[in-house]
C-alpha cells in the first residue's frame, strides 16, 4: 500500500479462495452478492468496494496506488477497448449504471489504482474492474480486494465474500481461506494479514 493512498481510499484488505469451483448458479450468487454488498453496507461503493480477480492472470506483488487518471490505462469491464481513466469517466458519464459512482472519485486529483508486477492495472476502486482479470466459469483461483474509507466495513465484506464462498473451494482448501499480507510502504514495520475470521462471543 503506497501512501498516496491515505488520502482518497486508505482502507485496503483482500484474500485468495484456492481451487474454486463455480457453476453457473453458483458465479450468478457470487456477482449478485457483491452488488447486494455495495448497494447497503457500502453505502453505494462509498464506504467500501470490491474487486474480485483471476488470480491465475496477475503476477504479483500486488501493488495499491494513487495517480494521475492519464497514468490509469487499461480495457475496464465491458469496453471494448484500452482507455485512460479521464476517457474511461467520459463514457460513463452517459452510462445509467455507472455515473452514479462517479463523484466519489472527481474530487480528487489522483485516483485509487491496483497494479501487478507488470504494472498491468486490475482494477480502479471503486469505480470498476479491468477485462484482463475478470473471473470467469472457469476461474480456479480468486483474488479479493476491497478498499474503502471505513475499515470495519471493509473486513465485514471481505469475511461474508470469504464465507460464503469458501464452500465452493475444493481439496484441501476445502471451507478454507488464504491470508493476504498487507505491508505499508509508508511504515516498513507494520503489516496485517487478512482476513482475520476472529470470533466474539456473547450471550443472549
Amino acid at each position: 500500500m503506497k501512501p498516496e493512498t491515505a488520502a482518497i481510499r486508505p482502507c485496503v484488505v483482500g484474500c485468495v479462495l484456492r481451487d474454486i469451483r463455480f457453476n453457473v448458479a453458483s458465479y450468478n450468487s457470487f456477482i449478485d452478492l457483491q452488488d447486494k454488498l455495495h448497494q447497503n453496507i457500502c453505502r453505494r461503493r462509498t464506504l467500501a468496494s470490491m474487486g474480485t480477480h483471476d488470480l491465475d492472470k496477475i503476477r504479483g506483488p500486488i501493488t495499491y496506488e494513487a495517480v494521475t487518471p492519464s497514468e490509469i490505462v487499461f480495457q475496464a469491464l465491458k469496453q471494448d477497448r484500452e482507455m485512460d481513466a479521464n476517457a474511461l469517466f467520459e463514457v460513463f458519464k452517459s452510462d445509467v449504471k455507472m455515473k452514479k459512482f462517479l463523484p466519489i472519485l472527481e474530487p480528487f486529483d489522483k485516483y485509487p489504482v491496483f497494479f501487478d508486477a507488470d504494472r498491468q492495472v486490475l482494477s480502479l476502486p471503486p469505480i470498476i474492474n479491468s477485462e484482463r482479470t475478470k473471473i470467469t466459469l472457469d476461474t480456479q483461483n480468486v483474488f479479493i480486494e476491497i478498499t474503502g474509507t471505513d475499515i470495519q466495513k471493509t473486513k465485514i465484506c471481505l469475511a461474508v465474500l470469504a464465507a460464503q464462498f469458501g464452500e465452493y473451494c475444493q481439496g484441501e482448501w476445502k471451507h478454507k481461506v488464504e491470508q493476504v499480507k498487507i505491508t505499508y510502504e509508508a511504515d516498513s514495520s507494520k503489516s496485517e494479514l487478512t482476513p482475520t475470521m476472529s470470533y466474539i462471543d456473547f450471550e443472549v
